[in-house]
């Protein structure tokens, strides 16, 4: 077991009405995505509440991804379990990278404000890089309601939209980023996507 690279990944919430049932539910495209890293994946439960921290101990997870879906304050359950998930990457200084809500998500956690936005859903834009890192690609998906305007404390912007909103992040002391897009919506896998996101989980050097 210690030699697989193990991935917590959190879940979206689906309420199913009819059958009085509440889902936690992950694209299969992320966890293809996720396989093409090289690493495992190990899907969150949102139900666990105070005894996640107990699940996480168990699992050990290497890494943490905090995946798109419900938006911010849809899921108390959802919005609880992100949370602890940061606390507990911030607390065994794992790597995490918060995808579109998971990137919402931790800027909200450092104090920052996320606005509503024009023109991001169901469409692709332009990304502008503002740092010399590993590449990050020039044109990206877009299906976010909300953006984000300003910096968080502790944090740099990576790459931003043209019209100025935030579209990438990292944290200034941890291995953490956030990306606003989806990289595994994509019908190729990225490769810079997958060189940058290897780097950042698995701490494999780029080539």
């Amino acid at each position: 077991m210690n030699s697989i690279f193990r991935i917590a990944v959190s879940q979206n919430v689906q309420i199913d009405s009819k059958r009085k049932q509440i889902n936690d539910t992950l694209d299969h495209r992320l966890i293809n995505w996720i396989l093409a890293l090289g690493a495992i994946p190990i899907p969150t439960p949102n139900s666990l509440e105070s005894n996640l921290v107990l699940w996480l101990k168990c699992l050990k997870p290497q890494a943490i991804i905090l995946s798109g879906g419900n938006d911010l304050g849809d899921c108390l359950e959802r919005d609880a379990s992100e949370i602890t998930l940061i606390d507990y990457a911030r607390s065994s200084k794992i790597p995490l990278l918060g995808i579109c809500r998971g990137m919402q998500i931790l800027a909200k956690e450092a104090g920052g404000t996320l606005s509503k936005i024009d023109d991001h859903v169901a469409t692709r834009h332009s990304l502008l890089q503002k740092d010399n890192t590993l590449p990050l690609p020039k044109n990206v998906n877009s299906y976010h309601n909300w953006g984000l305007l300003q910096c968080p404390e502790n944090y740099s912007v990576l790459a931003t939209a043209n019209d100025g909103s935030i579209e990438a992040i990292c944290h200034n002391n941890l291995p953490w980023e956030g990306w606003m897009w989806h990289p595994e919506r994509e019908k190729l896998f990225a490769t810079c996507e997958i060189k940058r996101a290897k780097k950042l989980l698995i701490q494999i050097p780029s080539k």
